[in-house]
């Protein structure tokens, strides 16, 4: 029986497991929404804006492991999803963006909302398509799907030309698929498993630093057994957060930029570094040279192009995470079962218990709302059982520290990007995959207002999304910025002109919670969590928190040698008494309280600290 492209698209999007599609319809897509309502099964979610639908079904792959889909239409439309194609791009993350076009024998005549969306995207995408004749585009869907979901995961884009929804064509699914030119490899060489297995055998100061393939290739179980059976330390990425246990003996906290003293100083004293599905970046690396100099490195990833990329590697594995973790397990089950494994690593644990016992995360209680009390109030009353979404930015780094993640896929957020209005779209991708799941959304009050619009897709769905907004009236990491590198220059990060959040909230049919004194905070924010409304909690912390701890961008993340602190450092102590400062530092003097930043980046560091 003959099909239009439309009737094709539809049919193939079911063929491939397709339950949620998130869209905005125009002129060129008109056909495909024509056809829809008669499909039912297949459950479309009206979007308010493009970036908002892309975003939304990144948060529907990142916490179901399925495949995103969204369906935009040409030009403007199809633009509109850039930014959040970059954002699945950057992290991994398997999404089928469909976007309209003006008929074939138009393109390339400047056409009315005509953009060459396959060219703007190439750099973005793992691949994309330009469908040409209506024969092919059955064969296209199926490849594109293929390609979002195998390998190193990505954003695949199809364009479909308005006449090429409308002619008609026999539709024939392709049951198997093959691409000449895609033969990702899953398989690890076995020699490089037995090479990582030696050197875990020799290793006294060994870790395990876990990224988002760890989550994506679902091999959180046996990078925990792993760790468990060899007893070996673990640290994350921001990416890898949920892919072990942040509450066992073994868990050391995130990595980098503002990672845990554990974490960090674990990397910089390792003789052996066994890094899985993460990409050495630079905000985990900081300063190259300096990043496990005293370790020998394994790299276990699926893309070939990752492996040395950034650090030099001693052992590269190329395969599946999963795949290459069950190898070396495997081997060190049969080839070393005499091993002493406790034993070996005994005095190690010892040392990386004691950093992370003397040296934990911590703030100052002062009277004010925190927005790190704030998060561990929502890790104290869900338990830990939610799916938590972010905004970029302190919010995110907040979140990323002080709610304690067990899980995998509990946490979406924009790693390698870095997207400000990511977070509110992503739960409700989330939300849609796990219908019966309490997801919250942590925002910032200037975050927050990227994708607010989608408000009413919340409320137009009755899904019950909820949005913590710790507003401390700024552009808050630039502010800290500003106020740690530029003088406190604080050019155009004070939001002087905000909303009232909780009657923005009412406006659109959702409830508005605000919170302003430290006693309020559990009351209302566990009323607000257990409602079965979307909410926003509107929550006044204090205006000029920063996250700690902080190393600059390409500065060593070695934070200290031979017990001085280290100048690459950030931390409270140097002008505010902490607990942090106390605990991490040797004491402050006087003076150096209050130097100015920028003064004391000059100054000889024997004289800013007293030891």
């Amino acid at each position: 029986m003959e099909l239009t492209g439309a009737q094709i698209l539809l049919e193939s999007l079911k063929k491939e497991g397709v339950d949620v599609l998130f869209g905005y319809p125009g002129g060129a897509v008109i056909d495909i929404y024509d056809e829809l309502p008669r499909h039912p099964e297949l459950k479309h979610v009206l979007v308010r804006h493009e970036q908002g639908a892309v975003h939304a079904a990144d948060g529907y792959a990142r916490a179901s492991g399925k495949v995103g889909c969204c369906l935009v239409t040409s030009g403007p439309g199809a633009t509109n999803t850039v930014t959040g194609i970059a954002t699945a791009y950057c992290d991994s993350i398997p999404l089928v963006v469909f976007t309209g076009q003006v008929p074939t024998q138009l393109i390339g005549n400047d056409a009315f909302q005509e953009v060459d969306i396959v060219g703007i995207t190439r750099p973005c995408t793992k691949h994309n398509f330009l469908v040409k004749d209506v024969r092919n585009l059955a064969k296209t869907i199926r490849q594109a799907f293929y390609l979002a979901r195998s390998g190193r995961p990505g954003p695949v884009l199809v364009d479909l030309p308005k006449d090429i929804m409308q002619a008609r064509t026999e539709f024939v699914w392709p049951e198997d698929i093959f691409m000449r030119s895609y033969n990702p490899t899953y398989k690890p060489n076995l020699n490089q498993l037995r090479r990582t297995a030696e050197e875990l055998a020799k290793a006294r100061k060994p870790i395990i630093l876990a990224g988002g393939g760890v989550i994506m290739a679902n091999a959180s179980e046996v990078l925990c057994e792993l760790a468990h059976e060899l007893n070996i330390p673990v640290a994350t990425t921001l990416m890898g957060l949920g892919a072990f246990p942040a509450n066992g003996d073994l868990w050391l906290g995130m990595v980098g930029m503002h990672g845990t003293y554990a974490a960090n100083m674990s990397i910089n004293h390792a003789d052996l570094l066994v890094c899985v599905g993460a990409r050495f970046d630079d905000r985990v690396t900081g300063r190259l040279q300096d990043f496990a100099s005293h370790a020998r490195i394994v790299h276990i990833d699926i893309d070939p192009t990752s492996i040395r990329k950034n650090v030099e590697v001693d052992v590269p594995v190329v395969g599946d995470c999963r795949q290459a973790l069950e190898g070396i397990l495997e081997i060190c089950r049969a080839k070393m079962a005499d091993t002493d494994w406790s034993g070996m690593h005994a005095d190690w644990l010892q040392t990386v218990h004691e950093w992370k016992a003397n040296h934990p995360l911590a703030y100052n209680k002062n009277g004010h709302i925190k927005p790190q009390q704030v998060i561990e109030t929502m890790y104290s009353i869900t338990k830990g059982d939610a799916i938590i979404a972010t905004e970029v930015g302190q919010n995110q780094m907040w979140a990323a520290q002080f709610y304690t993640f067990t899980k995998p896929r509990t946490l979406l957020t924009s790693g390698g990007l870095g997207t400000m209005g990511y977070g509110f779209p992503a739960a409700i991708g989330a939300q849609f995959a796990f219908p019966d799941k309490l997801v919250i959304n942590v925002a910032g009050d200037g975050s927050i207002q990227m994708n607010i619009q989608e408000l009413a897709t919340v409320v137009q769905n009755k899904i019950p999304v909820k949005v913590v907004i710790l507003n401390n009236g700024h552009l808050g990491m630039v502010r800290q910025w500003q106020e740690l590198f530029y003088n406190r220059n604080y050019s155009h990060t004070n939001m002087e002109a905000q909303p009232d959040f909780v009657k923005l909230a009412e406006a659109y049919g959702a409830e508005g919670y605000r919170i302003s004194k430290p006693e309020e905070l559990e009351d209302v924010l566990r009323k607000a969590l257990t409602s079965p409304n979307p909410a926003f909690i509107d929550v006044m912390v204090e205006r000029e928190e920063n996250v700690y701890p902080m190393v600059p961008a390409g500065m060593r993340c070695s934070w200290c040698r031979g017990g001085t602190p280290c100048k690459d450092m950030f931390f409270p102590c140097w002008w505010r008494t902490s607990p942090v400062c106390s605990a991490a530092w040797p004491a402050c003097s006087a003076a150096a309280a209050s130097i100015s930043i920028r003064s004391m980046w000059r100054r000889p560091w024997k004289r800013a600290f007293r030891t």
